[in-house]
């Protein structure tokens, strides 16, 4: 779906004015989170759950990232096109991350993204892997792949601090 007007663009001015647009102070994991994220391309495959016994189809889906941040606030921003199916936004994303342990646990909770609908998941990071559950108005499936920096090399920056 495509934007009309400034939709777009008043959403991406108020993403980081709601939540601070200073970036946050950041530990080692968090610095390290940040670099292997930014100007990356997390690349993989999503399912969509079936009622029957059939094994779900995958599909492709890419999310091109911007300069990944911690803001003030302790929230994430994620500058990212979501590509999948038909699909083709860009969108300034702002989400909590958690930690288990020495792994970044993104969470979205019931947030609607204009042109794509309202969505929940869980996605961990680790080691230039992505993997996760998402779900959607009556649908829901996995996600998984790989996290890429230039198109080539994996984002192995580890989020373990050293």
């Amino acid at each position: 779906m495509r934007f009309f007007g400034g939709s777009l663009l008043v959403l991406m001015l108020s993403a980081t004015s709601l939540f601070g647009d200073e970036p946050a102070a950041m530990n080692a994991q968090e610095t390290a989170l940040s670099k292997s994220l930014s100007g990356a391309v997390m690349s993989g495959f999503f399912s969509v759950d079936r009622d029957d016994d059939a094994p779900p189809e995958l599909r492709r889906e890419r999310y091109e990232l911007g300069e990944v941040k911690k803001l003030d606030s302790g929230m994430w921003v994620f500058p990212t096109r979501i590509k999948y199916g038909d699909h083709d936004v860009t969108l300034p994303i702002v989400l909590p991350v958690a930690w288990a342990d020495d792994t970044a646990v993104i969470r979205v909770n019931n947030i609607g993204f204009p042109g794509l609908g309202t969505y929940s998941a869980r996605v961990l990071i680790h080691d230039g892997k992505y993997a996760g559950y998402w779900q959607g108005a009556g649908h829901g499936g996995r996600l998984f792949g790989s996290i890429k920096k230039d198109g080539h090399e994996e984002a192995q920056e580890s989020t373990k601090t050293r």
